[in-house]
């Protein structure tokens, strides 16, 4: 799966005029197969022994490529750092308080939660974001070996 993955994001990368570098696509793998919603300096410290010479700013400037031809999206929750999701389809997030991991998860309901809002308000509505805040199962557990 993550082959097929990476093969289509690479094409999708060439059709957009975007050359690949041997740092693209080893950014592009590990936001593939860790999907663990990575800050920049989290893909930095886990490529920088494969490149040495590879910079942080390197990283988020093919993080910003990358977002730019809508590979991924680049989500922000009032911490200085962003993270990115290489998973670009309609989804939301459950967010531990603790340890800051997020998980994706789907619910489809939400699509009459825009419709009513942009009714009551006169809005035009163009997306919406959801997140659920909490204690992720290995914080929770560690908590409670605590007590």
């Amino acid at each position: 799966m993550v082959e097929v993955q990476l093969k289509e994001a690479i094409k999708t990368l060439k059709q957009t005029g975007v050359r690949i570098t041997p740092q693209r696509h080893a950014i592009l793998e590990y936001l593939i197969r860790y999907m663990s919603h990575p800050t920049a300096d989290e893909i930095y410290k886990a490529l920088e022994e494969k490149f040495p010479n590879m910079s942080v700013a390197t990283v988020y400037n093919n993080l910003r490529v990358f977002r730019d031809v809508g590979l991924v999206k680049e989500l922000t929750y009032g911490d200085s750092s962003s993270r990115f999701d290489f998973v670009t389809s309609d989804h939301y997030h459950a967010i531990c308080e603790d340890c800051g991991r997020i998980v994706d998860f789907h619910y489809p309901g939400l699509d009459e939660v825009e419709h009513l809002a942009s009714h009551v308000t006169g809005f035009k509505v163009s997306h919406h974001r959801m997140e659920i805040y909490g204690k992720c199962p290995e914080c929770k557990q560690k908590q409670e070996k605590s007590k």
